[in-house]
């Protein structure tokens, strides 16, 4: 059985759906943060899976990009993350409140 491009459509579109009901029904930063992770993954296969089908690079750079992004967004979140976990002793988005006063 041939792998199509359509497989990996299905496959991100899993990918998303999973990450996406993990950013919207977890109330927990990490879970919340390794779900955008997951997202942002799924992208990434579609870029490489279209890529390789019209044999155009240009899906492997962004690929790249959004790989440079994700890190760079882990670095800084899991930052913020800890800098709210020392003040507030809770990673639940439901208990922080900071904006509010």
């Amino acid at each position: 059985m041939e792998i199509t491009p359509g497989h990996y459509v299905v496959l991100s579109a899993a990918l998303f759906t999973i990450g996406l009901i993990g950013v919207v029904a977890r109330r927990n930063l990490i879970v919340i943060f390794m779900s955008i992770e997951l997202m942002l993954n799924a992208a990434n296969i579609n870029l490489i899976a279209f890529s390789h089908v019209y044999q155009h690079a240009m899906g492997q750079v962004f690929a790249i990009f959004v790989i440079a992004v994700a890190a760079a967004e882990a670095a800084v979140g899991l930052g913020i993350i800890l800098a709210f976990y020392r003040n507030k002793e809770t990673i639940n988005i439901d208990e922080i409140r900071l904006m509010r006063w």
